[in-house]
Order: C-alpha cells, then structure tokens, then sequence
C-alpha cells in the first residue's frame, strides 16, 4: 500500500523546510529538502538575482517528481515552492493519488522580513516579488497562514488532514 507524498510549498521564506521536518517527525516519515535537487545552473542563477522561468524548472520538478516516485511506499514530506498548477501537475505524476500539497501561505511583507533576517540561502528578497507574481495558489490540499507558530502550524495540517 502507498503512502502520502507531501509536498510542502510557497513562496521562500515560507518555512516549507521547518515545517516539513515537523511533519516528516510527525508521520514517521523522510523529509527531502527540494532546493538540494536544484541544479547548479538555477542556484547560480537566482544567486545572481535572476528569477528562474519554466524551462529552469523543467529539470528540478522532474527530479522531485522521481524522488518523489521513489518513496510512495514509505510515504514523504518534500518542500519545494511549487508555485504553479503546473509545476503541482508535474509533480503528481504516476502519483496523483498519494499526493498532498500543503500551502504555506504568508502576505509578501511578511515573508520579505523573514528572508531579509535569512542568512546564507541563495534565495534573496530580491526575487520575492517574482515569486509571488508567479503563485497560482492550489484551490485543494491544506492551505495554512504562517502567522503562527512552527507548532501551531504543523498542528493546524494534521487537523486538515483528518
């Protein structure tokens, strides 16, 4: 029997890794951080301040998509920003019904103050607005505001997912 791939998203800043650990402890199982599946070019790339289009995408979302693909027995949380409907259809694929997203959704100046206090991440403020332009906002899945706590938060998915 397949288990649930969660698929942790929202614009940077959102704390898609923080609360896909939480969930990942939670439910027992692995937690995959989407940026690490970034090629060289697109961090480089959004590094020096230039949003990514689809095309640099196309290769990121297939490789989620396969790791994805890879743990439906064991289930998993993958946080990846997602930001399309289509990006979120190619990551269901061959996997339509083990998918979950869960939106991590904040307002732009919220985010902006947590990227600006984020140190090290080769995601600045800088392209938030980008970000936020490109979101189409999933209509189903679980869908939770960031203005609360880590706990809060994680709390607020499990009671949506019952």
């Amino acid at each position: 029997m397949n288990k649930t791939i969660f698929f942790i998203m929202g614009v940077s800043g959102t704390g898609k890794t923080t609360i896909g650990k939480l969930l990942a402890k939670e439910r027992n199982i692995p937690f995959f951080d989407g940026d690490d599946y970034h090629p060289k070019e697109n961090i480089v790339k959004m590094a020096s301040g230039n949003p990514l289009n689809d095309a640099d995408r196309y290769g990121w979302l297939a490789a989620l998509n396969e790791l994805a693909i890879k743990n439906k027995k064991t289930g998993a949380a993958i946080a990846c920003s997602a930001l399309k409907e289509k990006y979120r259809a190619q990551l269901r694929t061959k996997i339509e019904e083990e998918t979950v997203f869960v939106h991590l959704k904040g307002s732009y100046i919220e985010v902006k103050s947590r990227l600006d206090s984020r140190e090290a991440h080769f995601m600045t403020s800088a392209l938030l607005k980008s970000q936020f332009d490109t979101l189409e906002p999933p209509t189903e899945g679980v869908i939770v505001s960031i203005m609360q706590t880590p706990e809060q938060i994680l709390q607020e998915i499990l009671n949506q997912l019952k």
